[in-house]
């Protein structure tokens, strides 16, 4: 992909991988465009770069989403390539009671039909551009389930498997589609945790942003570190052993989660 001329529509560009994208992005000459919740965070999004754009929009609301695709493509019709960024992830136990029906699905609401909203309603506009893509950002978990985080651990498998029909769906046009799947990053995403993850073993933001800006340049469908390479492999080869693995930190997070 031509980054330099392009225009890029982030959602969730305020903080986290979203925030790191603008960075390089603005690095690359793109124009960016940059959707969030917090008009707050927007403004300070705004400050740190001058020269982008910022719309108040949340990507679980289906009537924001179409306000965002009016306005966003009457003022910049050129826009080629939207990232599907903004995500949610909670440590949750099922037997919690506390959720309401309405709350205990907000990470699909959020990660997964939040996406296919956006690429439901933009792919109109795209499909006429002549060197278009988009992007969706999945997780490592989308092939180890999470048992910590099983409703984030749904909406990230499901975005793997959208994603990889849309690519298919798409492949006789001018729409490439890119799946970047980060493992465990250092976000504010963490940030309310009562089990703070293991910092040791998370990779740092701007180095995987860095890795996807690489994958966008060579055209690569499917970005991944290193590490998720090696998830995946083992997904494959000792799936079991895998989530068992992870499972460990359920029982840390039920012990902490019982004594709030």
């Amino acid at each position: 992909m031509d980054l330099k001329n392009s225009t890029i529509l982030i959602t969730g560009g305020t903080s986290g991988i979203g925030l790191e994208l603008v960075r390089q992005l603005t690095r690359q000459g793109s124009t960016i465009i940059v959707t969030g919740r917090k008009q707050e965070a927007l403004n300070d999004t705004k400050r740190r770069f001058p020269k982008i754009r910022v719309f108040q929009s949340d990507v679980s609301d289906p009537l924001d989403i179409e306000r965002l695709y009016e306005e966003v493509t009457q003022q910049y019709p050129d826009l080629n390539i939207i990232i599907n960024n903004a995500g949610e992830m909670r440590l949750l136990d099922v037997q919690d009671a506390g959720k309401d029906l309405e709350n205990v699905t907000r990470e699909i609401d959020i990660n997964l039909t939040g996406p296919i909203r956006m690429v439901h309603q933009f792919l109109p506009h795209l499909i006429k551009k002549p060197a278009v893509a988009i992007v969706n950002v999945s997780s490592a978990i989308a092939f180890m389930p999470y048992s910590t985080a099983p409703v984030y651990s749904a909406s990230k498998a499901g975005i793997h498997a959208y994603t990889q029909a849309l690519r298919l769906q798409l492949n006789k046009t001018s729409v490439k589609v890119f799946e970047l799947v980060p493992p465990g990053v250092n976000t504010n995403l963490q940030h309310d945790w009562v089990l703070p993850p293991n910092p040791s073993q998370m990779m740092d933001v701007d180095k995987l942003v860095s890795v996807a800006i690489k994958g966008l340049l060579n055209d690569t469908p499917e970005i991944k570190p290193f590490l998720v390479n090696v998830i995946k492999f083992l997904s494959r080869l000792v799936p079991n052993q895998l989530m068992q693995l992870g499972h460990r930190e359920f029982k840390k997070f039920k012990k902490l989660n019982n004594q709030q």
